[in-house]
């Protein structure tokens, strides 16, 4: 997992002013950030970097390539939340925006597509509800996400946000730009093709 980002400047060690800030709410807590208060972006940089790993994780099945790429989700947000507008984008979903366009790059740039032993993968916690009939066991989670990394990119952003992130289908047609309708439609194709391609691996 990744290292935690040191902080640095502002208050740096005030452990009363760190409590302030996690009693902030996060409109809150990013303005300040804005200004270059390190510490308030360390506290934002807490609330999210195991998410944003893990997705980066399940998108390319490498745990150092994934802490590299997180590492420069959050360089990248640092360098540009004065830019960040809230409305109507909440800021995990600016975090995933960075994070899934570096994502492409990686598969674009280096086709690398190593797969990591299933011993050396994270447990994949399941936030919300599985997907059907599949049984989470070592050997068919390796099998799974397999399948899963064969489908179009877009299929195995919309599974893991929904099954490892655990987020709703409006929160992932915020992310993924898309409408809610649009997403619920994709959600139904995209489990039709995953069956299909298990059970193409059955055969």
């Amino acid at each position: 997992m990744p290292e935690p980002m040191p902080p640095v400047g502002v208050n740096n060690g005030d452990e009363k002013y760190l409590s302030s800030l996690e009693s902030m709410n996060e409109d809150e807590v990013i303005a300040l950030a804005a200004r270059g208060d390190t510490e308030a972006f360390s506290v934002l940089y807490q609330r999210y970097v195991n998410r944003i790993y893990n997705y980066i994780y399940y998108r390319t099945g490498n745990p150092f390539e994934a802490e590299d790429l997180t590492s420069r989700v959050f360089h990248r947000a640092l360098n540009h939340i004065q830019r960040y507008d809230n409305r109507g984008i909440p800021f995990s979903a600016w975090l995933y925006r960075i994070a899934h366009n570096l994502v492409a790059n990686w598969h674009r740039d280096s086709n690398r597509h190593r797969e990591v032993p299933i011993e050396d993968q994270p447990r994949l916690v399941h936030h919300g509800e599985p997907p059907e009939h599949a049984v989470m066991n070592h050997q068919e989670l390796e099998r799974l996400m397999k399948v899963i990394r064969k489908l179009p990119a877009e299929r195995q952003q919309l599974l893991i946000l929904k099954f490892v992130e655990g987020l709703s289908n409006a929160e992932i047609a915020v992310i993924m730009m898309r409408s809610e309708g649009a997403i619920k439609s994709l959600y139904h194709r995209t489990l039709l093709a995953l069956r299909n391609e298990i059970e193409k691996t059955e055969e």
